[in-house]
């Protein structure tokens, strides 16, 4: 559970009220204290393709047929239907598709549409709906740059490449911070926990990954939101982050290169990430079904969802996205999945921020106001562990994000030594480091202990963290908050060694 935002106010405008009864939106209590976030018009012309996710209003597979009939009546074409949990995602060159969705036959079956980009996608559009009935659960940014998966702005400015056959556990100062050299001792993990890594695929034959990613497993999302399995599809084209959030869950004890947290553990590469570098919606919505229905137990989101880098519940197109996304990830929390995600990297809080002049990011970003249902998904969505990032002396890192109520835990993530592709070694600055050293710990967690819900999980890497006062503030943002719980370290700094037990 989330401890409730000190200092902004919770309710949504009461200007979101107008435009959220258009679209089947169930819009929260007014406050008179707080602004209408700043609209974001999508202009559709006749003949662009554009791309839309279109909410049922329950979810089922009911439901879900009554939406792609209505899809394709507006003048669309299903791209990929997710019955459970109602969400469809259509591509359309009818310019005015959103309006007709919901006004035309079985538009009592909407609870919302919305263009899931301000640009045409580069992707194609598939001829026919492509169900998910042949998936079955296994026996067994603040980034500037243009999509969210390089959340790490400041890490590129900070990459070094460093390629070696050595043992290079002595450099790895982050894993002493969390004590998981300590949580060796006990337990390396067990190869039956499965993490996903959403993001922008694993080189699955680096040396100290080898063996250590399940093919069967692993999937692309990329497609438009549909899930590939196809080898080439999964593996990295374009980004090393990918790669080097793998190494620091699970590089392999072997004799070679680095040691990740829970060396012992299954990867699964989830691709999310576009050649541009974008993670849209559709992608997002693909890779947390895909977790939830082949029964992975922990994922790792190191990125923001493009194109906004916050997703405001007053605004039609904006909500229906999130809502797309924040079904998915309830679905796969409630299939058994625990989510650890990046705080982000524009220094900011995110507790108090009225402001954004980063978004839409695929097209021309507008300076916009944004108030407390404008959110930075998925690390904001309920049920997923959000992470700051801090240095080798235990100081927030100065790009992190913070807030009360905002940050559960905290993690190394500046100039963290991980694998990168092309079999090398480098260290690279970001949340995007900092969350996977808890997707780690989560990781060791459930090997140690098989039977513990996701919602336990969570509650019990933030009872377990090490509790850190926030330290001077004669310099940088100003910290707020008790020991026990404040902006920059949340309920503290992971612990790999309370988590598998001493």
């Amino acid at each position: 559970m989330r401890y409730p935002r000190p200092a902004r106010a919770l309710a949504v405008a009461a200007a979101a009220a107008l435009a959220a009864a258009s679209f089947g939106i169930s819009a929260s209590a007014a406050t008179i204290d707080e602004p209408t976030s700043t609209p974001v018009p999508i202009v559709t012309p006749d003949g662009e393709t554009f791309s839309y996710v279109v909410n049922a209003r329950h979810a089922n597979p009911g439901f879900t047929r009554l939406v792609e009939r209505a899809v394709r009546a507006a003048g669309g074409v299903v791209v990929q239907s997710w019955p459970q949990i109602g969400v469809v995602v259509a591509h359309s060159t009818n310019g005015s598709f959103r309006d007709d969705v919901v006004s035309g036959h079985g538009r009592w079956a909407i609870d919302s549409v919305g263009a899931t980009r301000t640009a045409s996608p580069v992707e194609g559009t598939p001829a026919a709906v492509v169900g998910t009935d042949a998936l079955r659960a296994p026996s067994l940014r603040a980034s500037t740059d243009a999509g969210a998966a390089t959340a790490d702005a400041a890490a590129d400015e900070e990459f070094t490449a460093m390629v070696t056959e050595d043992p290079r556990e002595a450099e790895q100062w982050d894993m002493s911070m969390i004590q998981a050299d300590a949580a060796h001792e006990i337990t390396d993990g067990s190869p039956d926990v499965v993490v996903g890594i959403l993001d922008s695929g694993i080189e699955a034959d680096h040396p100290d990954l080898v063996g250590q990613v399940s093919e069967d497993l692993s999937v692309n999302c990329t497609d438009a939101g549909r899930p590939d399995t196809s080898a080439e599809g999964w593996w990295p084209t374009t980004s090393s982050h990918g790669t080097h959030v793998a190494g620091t869950v699970a590089a392999a004890r072997n004799g070679t290169g680095i040691v990740g947290v829970a060396p012992g553990v299954t990867l699964a590469s989830v691709k999310v990430v576009n050649d541009q570098g974008y993670i849209f919606p559709e992608y997002a919505i693909c890779g947390f079904m895909w977790a939830g229905l082949k029964g992975m137990d922990v994922t790792n989101n190191s990125y923001y969802i493009d194109p906004f880098m916050y997703w405001c519940s007053d605004q039609p197109d904006q909500y229906a996205a999130k809502e797309a996304v924040r079904r998915a990830v309830d679905f796969s929390t409630h299939r058994g999945v625990v989510h650890a995600a990046a705080a982000g990297n524009a220094a900011t809080d995110l507790a108090t921020n009225t402001s954004d002049s980063t978004s839409p990011n695929d097209s021309e970003a507008i300076d916009r106001v944004i108030n407390s249902g404008c959110e930075d998904i998925p690390t904001e969505l309920d049920g997923v562990v959000t992470v700051s990032a801090l240095d080798s002396e235990a100081n927030l890192s100065y790009f992190s994000n913070r807030g009360l109520g905002e940050i559960d835990v905290a993690a190394p993530g500046s100039r963290i030594l991980s694998t990168v592709t092309g079999h090398g070694y480098a260290l690279y600055s970001g949340t995007s480091m900092a969350s996977p050293h808890v997707a780690g710990v989560l990781a060791l967690m459930k090997s140690a202990h098989p039977d513990w819900s996701p919602q336990l999980m969570e509650q019990e890497i933030r009872l377990q963290a090490e509790d850190h006062e926030c330290g001077p503030v004669d310099r940088g943002p100003e910290c707020v908050g008790s020991l026990e719980v404040n902006s920059f370290y949340g309920d503290g700094i992971a612990d790999a060694l309370e988590a598998v037990g001493r």
